[in-house]
């Protein structure tokens, strides 16, 4: 996946509202509301969205949509994630990770890149996964770490998933070092769990940095502490990427007044080919095989007035229409 580079960005200037995205690198130990909760208090946004949970023992990337960018979040359901991360070999625990209880003795295994390898393959590519006891997965409308907690008996119904990539980067004992390029809603969890079984002696997920997700990476992040210093300087572009820097993979056009003016108000339009341009990234960043022609809609001032849906050949309706700036 190319890396697009930031663009730097100034001070914040007088009645800057903060519209776009923020990449924090989540700490260990907090919750991904947890984060939402605080970058709201920081930059005084009540609408904040975070773009795909990761779990408490999780670090890295972390995108939240912030003000007007939160009505883009649907467009964000597929976005690929990539995972580094430790497996620990010779048990199993209750949570799939390292903040469980162990379901067995630990065999202290010591394996070679050899011996795990042909596993590691045979979990690559589409696959049924089982999501992990404790996950947010609903069973009968309760979470299922809810039940598990209560020691409740239920069934999680295996779901369609796809792992692009599964790197084993180093083995050594009873470790292993990993990379994954996987599908949306593929529990890292699960992956290691299932390795662990096929290897012998059970696993368990140790630790786990998401480096990427969709378009935003490690190098984009901000520290929440980072985040608190540019709010009190007033720094906060330095941290917030704009609007019309969002989905950089879907083609885009300009329009003039007339254009903005009717698609403000839901109407279609009607453009030429030399209009439309690509994206800027041309690697793929869904996990989607198929999805429908849609493109970023700009004004002559390079402001993000709608997200469009082809209906026939060249004919565009809004399915997203952003709010003209004050």
């Amino acid at each position: 996946m190319a890396k697009r580079e930031p663009e730097a960005r100034g001070p914040a200037p007088k009645g800057f509202r903060v519209n776009g995205a923020v990449v924090v690198n989540k700490p260990r130990g907090i919750t991904s509301h947890d984060v939402v909760m605080r970058v709201r208090r920081l930059l005084k946004v009540r609408a904040v969205g975070h773009l795909g949970t990761l779990d408490p023992i999780a670090t890295g990337v972390l995108p939240l949509l912030v003000g007007n960018a939160t009505r883009l979040q649907r467009f964000y359901g597929a976005r690929r994630k990539e995972y580094r991360g430790r497996i620990r070999f010779g048990f199993a625990t209750d949570t799939y990770d390292a903040e469980g209880h162990p379901l067995g003795e630990d065999t202290k295994p010591t394996l070679t890149r050899e011996e795990v390898e042909p596993h590691v393959q045979a979990l690559r590519g589409k696959m049924e996964q089982t999501p992990p006891p404790y996950s947010a997965k609903k069973v009968e409308g309760v979470a299922a770490y809810e039940r598990a907690r209560r020691r409740e008996k239920f069934t999680l119904k295996p779901v369609p998933v796809e792992v692009f990539r599964f790197d084993l980067l180093g083995v050594e004992g009873a470790h292993a070092d990993f990379f994954i390029e996987c599908a949306a809603g593929t529990y890292i969890r699960s992956l290691v769990h299932d390795l662990g079984q096929k290897v012998g002696p059970g696993a368990h997920l140790v630790e786990i940095r998401r480096t990427a997700s969709g378009e935003f990476r490690l190098e984009q992040a901000a520290t929440l502490e980072e985040i608190e210093n540019a709010a009190g300087e007033e720094r906060l572009p330095q941290v917030i990427i704009p609007l019309a820097e969002l989905l950089p993979d879907l083609p885009q056009a300009e329009v003039g007044p007339a254009h903005e003016r009717r698609i403000r108000h839901g109407g279609k339009i009607e453009l030429t080919e030399s209009q439309i341009r690509p994206g800027e990234v041309q690697t793929p960043l869904d996990s989607d095989a198929w999805k429908p022609f849609r493109l970023r809609v700009f004004n002559q001032q390079r402001q993000l007035v709608a997200i469009a849906q082809a209906i026939v050949p060249r004919v565009f309706q809004p399915v997203v229409v952003l709010p003209a700036p004050a």
